[in-house]
């Protein structure tokens, strides 16, 4: 049963609406199927959407901020759930504490960052849960094309698209989840090419 979700997105504020409306869409889903959101803890972009959405339809979220971005005023102020730590590290790190997936929807450097490190965990055993790509409007079809340069390059085994689930429409989400391959720390043995 899914519970807890972390999402990773933007927190830019001049994305076009369909980038948004995937933001409120996933809100939408997260809520009707009563799972609790962690995510970045920004007020703008997908980031605020996400959690406007959330707020709105009375559902669960908690944001996760380092202290600095708290001291640019960047916190969602209406989210009560709001944990400050140190630094990015940490920040990363107790996103992805105790969830049952994590969702990328589109984003900039730091929401790749935190997708590619995600992955990496995983291709090494170390995250075991799946991780979902909302590919919205074709956003992610050129890392999606890098991935598949990797395979083919040998750099990463074909096996490891299993690592990733790829969905145009947040309302795929739990089958997405329900669908993905099962995951465990034996991974690390498939780790090298």
């Amino acid at each position: 049963m899914i519970k807890s979700v972390c999402v990773f997105c933007a927190s830019s504020s001049k994305t076009e609406q369909v980038y948004l409306d995937a933001a409120r869409e996933l809100a939408n889903v997260c809520v009707e199927g009563n799972i609790h959101v962690l995510y970045g803890g920004g007020a703008i972009g997908l980031m605020g959407a996400l959690a406007d959405q959330m707020l709105i339809r009375k559902g669960k979220i908690t944001g996760i901020i380092p202290d600095f971005m708290k001291k640019m005023e960047w916190a969602h102020t209406e989210v009560s759930e709001m944990i400050i730590v140190e630094d990015m590290r940490e920040r990363k790190k107790r996103m992805i504490e105790n969830i049952d997936a994590v969702i990328a929807l589109p984003g900039g450097v730091g929401t790749l960052e935190e997708l590619l490190e995600v992955i990496t965990l995983k291709q090494l055993g170390r995250f075991t849960k799946p991780v979902i790509i909302i590919n919205t409007n074709g956003f992610y079809d050129k890392l999606l094309e890098f991935f598949e340069q990797m395979i083919s390059q040998k750099f990463i085994k074909p096996y490891h698209r299993e690592i990733w689930t790829v969905i145009n429409n947040p309302k795929d989400l739990f089958e997405a989840i329900n669908n993905s391959s099962k995951w465990d720390s034996s991974a690390i043995n498939n780790a090298s090419v």
